[in-house]
């Protein structure tokens, strides 16, 4: 825990700007979660087989089991959960529109790539804040348990037809553009996001050299998981 005030309320949250930045990063997993959620179960329409519906349909209710803990910590910085959503509607909507995935395979690799992804720039920003809000992001953000399910499905697809690898590679690096568009324009457009990042007397932050350096990190893991499927990135 945190140290705390004679008030119980940590350290870190007498900050105003700290809480507004917590609030606006939790919130902004919790919508990724439910649109996630929402993906996921259209997916589940284009599954080849009973067996790729079930571990698709799996994967989505494991999206949204990970928001009830999301929602109860918002509630108790006296955030109202779907109010602090709100704001992010808009730009992982847009997202989502922008990669709708053409067929069953595009979908696969959009649930095991862009989300992975977005966990990534997620956690990377989780290390600068307090133990208790980093922890609940990383357990929100845990695989899913379902990656070898996808691997395995796309692999299997590419052996038995190559030509599918150069179109599957390329909706890989499409969907590594957008998702870097996406994850820089929310920290921008939120100041406290913004001020949260840059660090302050008592944080650590991140300058523009540690910034390219974050996203530079974020394109490596982009890059190993795209070798997993048998991609090139």
């Amino acid at each position: 825990m945190p140290p705390s005030t004679p008030d119980d309320t940590p350290v870190a949250f007498q900050d105003p700007q700290y809480r507004e930045a917590v609030i606006d990063l939790l919130a902004a997993i919790a919508y990724g979660e439910i649109s996630a959620f929402e993906r996921l179960a259209e997916d589940a329409k284009l599954a080849p087989s009973l067996e790729d519906k079930v571990a698709i349909a799996s994967m989505a209710s494991a999206e949204l089991g990970h928001v009830a803990s999301l929602r109860a910590r918002l509630a108790e910085l006296g955030a109202d959960p779907f109010a602090a959503m709100a704001p992010f509607r808009r730009p992982i909507d847009k997202f989502h529109e922008h990669t709708a995935p053409a067929d069953w395979y595009e979908g696969l690799i959009k649930a095991y790539v862009g989300d992975g992804m977005a966990n990534d720039f997620y956690r990377e920003i989780a290390a600068y804040l307090d133990p208790d809000t980093r922890d609940l992001i990383v357990a929100s953000l845990e695989d899913t348990g379902h990656s070898e399910f996808v691997v395995g499905r796309v692999r299997a697809a590419i052996a038995a037809d190559p030509r599918l690898g150069g179109r599957l590679a390329l909706w890989g690096r499409r969907l590594m553009g957008e998702a870097l568009t996406q994850a820089q324009r929310v920290a921008a457009d939120r100041d406290a996001l913004t001020a949260l990042l840059a660090g302050g007397i008592d944080r650590p932050g991140l300058d523009l050299a540690a910034l390219g350096r974050m996203f530079a990190r974020i394109t490596e893991r982009h890059a190993e998981r795209m070798a997993e499927l048998g991609l090139d990135s």
